[in-house]
């Protein structure tokens, strides 16, 4: 069997990809064929974004690009949004799935970067090094073991064990620390990892603390000024999740006093547009504290894993129809069938659609060679392998069927 590819013309797609995405992604579209691959290397605002996206079919960004109902509502062709990151809060999900837009991340390709940098923050922290790294860059010699340890024999609390959380567990063992973690859902622990039933019970045995969770109502200020009070003394907090999980001010007294041991901070409740930006903190100037700049999973091995798992899965969508990934259109992977060609309507999820879509096809003696929907709470996803002879009948019908939102002919 021949693999289906999309009957729309190659050379009349067009893809915009921001925010210096992996060339990778470039590549993949350019040798299957499509060569209006667009890249720019930084973010766009919202009035530059709706005029460029306006023949748009597929758009890659990153964390910086905000998608707006604004910028959606100027994206009349706009079959697909890939975001090259773990997260797509920088995306209105709930005005792409009114507009059947797919959406699509990568939530698992920089999980390594992020634990290998936890890892490395610790025992940055728990020697103490940022305070000798600064003194010796004084011209100050500080060697002394006074305020230093090892991760050996230590206790690592992690708060959120998922993709990441997990794996640090894993590498933190491997080092010989005993680890314990809460988790909003019950998770199967990996090694000799212990379930703790509360945050409470987590910050007040670790040793050191890392946080692993998304950005949430329920999550912001998760570590506040009251959560503070109840973790180890010298303890060492680590967060390379979300910005707005630490209550900063609050942990900066915590630091000031002596609380706490130290602390390695990636994100932030605001951060810069652009390299060369100001940026400020509470944080600054306290001792035994790593700022670094947002980059937990800025690898070369994350960026290209990023770039091929959100390109496949955009490149799927596109010449396949498959929506597995996608946090808008309802998940389906379907073969190709011979004999047949294959439409894609997307709708609201309304009773009937589905009755509609079958009575002006029989009304119109078309055969159905194969019909499979799946439906969210918003919208449903249609696919039908229809008789090769009538499929532009058959188009022209399903699209006047009325709640539908999107079709198109895949093959």
């Amino acid at each position: 069997m021949t693999q289906a590819i999309t009957s729309y013309p190659k050379e009349k797609i067009n893809i915009l990809f921001l925010e210096n995405i992996s060339d990778k992604a470039v590549q993949r579209f350019k040798q299957s064929g499509y060569e209006n691959v667009k890249k720019l290397a930084g973010a766009l605002g919202e009035e530059e974004l709706m005029h460029e996206i306006k023949d748009v079919h597929l758009l890659g960004i990153r964390s910086k690009t905000k998608i707006t109902p604004r910028v959606l509502e100027a994206a009349k062709k706009l079959q697909a949004i890939g975001c090259f990151c773990i997260g797509v809060n920088q995306v209105n999900l709930k005005e792409a799935t009114t507009h059947g837009v797919a959406v699509f991340n990568a939530p698992y390709s920089n999980t390594r970067s992020v634990a290998e940098l936890v890892i490395g923050a610790a025992i940055m922290l728990i020697r103490r090094i940022p305070d000798k790294n600064n003194a010796a860059h004084k011209g100050i010699w500080l060697k002394e073991a006074k305020g230093s340890f090892e991760l050996r024999g230590k206790t690592l609390g992690i708060i959120g064990y998922g993709n990441i959380g997990s794996q640090l567990s894993v590498l933190a063992e491997a080092l010989g620390m005993k680890v314990l973690f809460y988790d909003v859902e019950t998770k199967l622990p990996l090694g000799n990892a212990n379930s703790c039933k509360s945050i409470k019970e987590v910050v007040s045995l670790s040793d050191v603390i890392s946080l692993h969770v998304p950005e949430t109502a329920q999550t912001k200020n998760l570590i506040n000024k009251s959560v503070l009070r109840n973790f180890k003394k010298g303890s060492i907090l680590i967060n390379y999740a979300r910005g707005e999980v630490v209550d900063l001010q609050a942990l900066a007294n915590c630091l000031a006093a002596g609380d706490l041991g130290g602390a390695a901070i990636d994100v932030y409740p605001w951060e810069p547009e652009k390299n060369g930006d100001k940026f400020e903190t509470p944080l600054q100037g306290l001792p035994n504290v790593i700022l670094t700049p947002h980059i937990g999973g800025s690898t070369e091995e994350a960026q290209q894993n990023i770039g091929e798992d959100v390109s496949i899965k955009l490149f799927n969508y596109l010449e396949k129809g498959i929506t597995f990934g996608s946090h808008t259109v309802p998940a389906l992977s379907l073969p190709p069938v011979e004999g047949a060609h294959r439409i894609l309507h997307i709708h609201n999820n309304v009773p009937g659609v589905l009755s509609a879509i079958n009575t002006e096809l029989s009304k119109n003696n078309i055969n159905i060679v194969g019909q499979y929907l799946k439906t969210n709470e918003e919208i449903g996803y249609v696919v039908l392998d229809v008789d090769k002879k009538l499929s532009n009948k058959a188009l022209e019908l399903i699209r006047d069927v009325k709640e539908t939102i999107k079709v198109r002919m895949l093959y």
